[in-house]
């Protein structure tokens, strides 16, 4: 019920349109279940010739005045076919009407779990979406949509269509012999045991069909995102023997899922045939009795028909909705998860000039402290290096900044308040961030430059592209800043991919500029020409700037060295350089480093080697 519940959340403002399909759907039952009662006419009185009696024919009784023929003549026969046809062709049109409005009232729903559990994706926080896989969010976004709206599109307004048929079958066939209501409510016990057992396999069998599509997802995009590593380690039998593994599992579910269901309608078919004999029987009877016309064996075994038909199809519903039933409770568990990064704040940041302050911050993730008593003064205008081997704590801190993480100890504050203080929005267009792992989406290179304001005229495009030392590359290729990268940038360097990324945070022109280790792909020189230019063009901005290369931090005001989430050494480059400690230490490492690969590149030169 809880899964029926979130649903009918999404579903209420189609009920309107829902109400008026079902009320169309029942005027076609209706027309439907006259023409049985139309056949029994035809068979009892235009071909066998029987003789009228007083209330003969039910809700056709008019037919059968004499208005319209006598007994056994065309003129009654071309009445009744005109009466039939009629019925025929208005259940056509209602169907027809019915089914176009449902499907766009499915449609509807659709769309608006697409769009909720899209967004939901968009306002979690990275460490509640990692709880995740890739292959599993694509099903809950895409495929459980498509299967969760069946149920309130096609499979309740079955079921209630079925349940009217049933109630209305019943009393038609009361009006002609109450000995035929005997044998469906003889088999309704069979039926109600028969489906219980199925039900409780089904569901278990369509979660595990869950699971196989969702891991059939997840091999395919990693293997589609990792093509080039896949290949430059020769390991496409790898590949291929797990993804022939994750599809003979997909096979496997849906066989079995395949098998259930022909059990299913095995048993559910030999009931309906006893059903059938059965009728015939108790009608062969009672014609022999004379308490009843041989015509009326036809309309009454297509009632009874009727009756096991839909019992059999609100069986099939109920069978079948165990899949949407999994699919929406998969929604639901999504949908109900809470960030880990609240969005509470009221506040709206006042000035585009901020002073961030980092006092006494400490972070904990999966209960390993990776922060610990952090506290950094950053006044507007600042410009802040942070160094340190892998794991050091850099990225955190700086994703603590925007509230990517939420610090379990100490406070940031931006102008004096807490930052939890400010709506997320209001704070996070504080920053033009450059993330440690570049990301292009599959777009012209002018769109991912423009993600940030795609309205913006092309000519500070191509500014942010010359600061960022993009242009040159950028105009030499096919179609300059409209060639079109690939997912992930696929097409272009590294070196390359981190130009763009950079272009696009110049280009958002935020007060506080975050370069997370984003220049690491480029060479030396190209990097100390970024770096000038970023002085040069937009040296009153707060920029922050991670790096492994101690040279790129060299110009900063301040530059702290952090070891196990702790700064251990802060200053100046002088100050740190005088206190030859780890900095130092590093820094000289690298400089020889570069010494030896410039020396070996002259001497190549001179020894004509390229």
């Amino acid at each position: 019920m809880e899964t029926l519940k979130f649903g009918f959340k999404y579903w209420k403002r189609n009920v309107p349109g829902a109400i008026f399909t079902q009320i169309i759907s029942f005027l076609a039952i209706i027309a439907d279940l006259m023409i049985p009662m139309l056949s029994g006419i035809l068979l009892n009185y235009i071909i066998k010739g029987e003789k009228i009696e007083d209330g003969a024919g039910g809700v056709f009784a008019f037919l059968l005045d004499g208005s319209f023929g006598g007994v056994q003549t065309y003129e009654l026969f071309i009445h009744v076919a005109a009466v039939y046809g009629i019925f025929i062709l208005v259940r056509i049109i209602l169907i027809y009407t019915k089914n176009t409005v449902n499907q766009k009232l499915g449609l509807n729903l659709e769309t608006d779990l697409r769009m909720v559990t899209f967004h939901k994706l968009m306002e979690l926080d990275s460490m509640t979406i990692s709880q995740y896989n890739s292959g599993e969010l694509l099903q809950i976004i895409n495929s459980d949509t498509i299967m969760f709206k069946e149920m309130f599109c096609r499979m309740i307004p079955n079921i209630i269509d079925s349940i009217f048929v049933l109630g209305l079958t019943t009393y038609l066939l009361s009006t002609i012999n109450l000995w035929f209501i005997l044998i469906p409510l003889i088999l309704m016990p069979f039926l109600a045991a028969t489906l219980m057992n199925f039900r409780k396999k089904a569901k278990a069998n369509f979660r595990k069909i869950r699971e196989c599509d969702s891991r059939m997802n997840l091999t395919v995009q990693e293997n589609i995102e990792a093509v080039r590593l896949v290949r430059s380690f020769t390991n496409e039998p790898l590949e291929k023997k797990k993804f022939d593994e994750t599809n003979q599992k997909v096979k496997d579910s849906h066989i079995n899922q395949v098998w259930l269901h022909s059990k299913f309608e095995v048993v559910f078919h030999s009931i309906r045939q006893i059903a059938y004999i059965g009728t015939i029987a108790i009608g062969a009877v009672l014609v022999i009795k004379g308490y009843m016309l041989v015509g009326y064996i036809a309309t009454c075994s297509a009632y009874v028909m009727k009756i096991m038909d839909h019992i059999t199809q609100i069986n099939n519903m109920l069978f079948q909705m165990q899949q949407q039933i999994v699919a929406g409770q998969k929604m639901k568990n999504f949908m109900e998860f809470g960030s880990r990064i609240p969005d509470e704040g009221k506040e709206e940041i006042a000035t585009g000039k901020p002073d961030i302050s980092i006092r006494d911050i400490s972070l904990s993730i999966d209960e390993q402290k990776v922060l610990d008593h952090i506290s950094i003064e950053l006044p507007y205008g600042k410009k802040l290096g942070i160094v340190g081997g892998t794991g050091s704590g850099k990225s955190v801190l700086l994703k603590s900044l925007v509230r990517i993480h939420d610090v379990s100890g100490g406070s940031i504050l931006v102008n004096g308040k807490n930052v939890k203080e400010y709506s997320l929005k209001s704070l996070r267009e504080l920053y033009s961030y450059v993330f440690q792992d570049v990301f292009l989406f599959s777009n012209t290179v002018d769109s991912n430059i423009a993600y940030g304001n795609p309205e913006i005229e092309d000519d500070y495009v191509i500014k942010a592209a010359m600061d960022a030392q993009a242009h040159n590359f950028i105009t030499e290729l096919s179609e300059g800043y409209k060639t079109v990268v690939g997912e992930r940038g696929l097409g272009i360097s590294g070196g390359q991919k981190q130009r763009v990324s950079i272009a696009r945070a110049l280009l958002k022109n935020a007060p506080v500029l975050i370069f997370d280790d984003s220049t690491s792909a480029l060479d030396v020189n190209t990097e100390k020409k970024l770096l000038e230019t970023v002085n040069k063009e937009y040296g009153d901005k707060t920029v922050i700037i991670t790096a492994h290369r101690m040279s790129s931090v060299v110009d900063c005001d301040e530059i702290i060295y952090m070891k196990d989430g702790r700064i251990t050494e802060r200053g100046s480059f002088a100050e740190l350089m005088a206190l030859n400690g780890d900095f130092a230490q590093v820094y000289n490492i690298q400089q020889a480093q570069r010494k030896q690969v410039v020396d070996f590149d002259a001497l190549a030169t001179e020894g004509g080697v390229n």
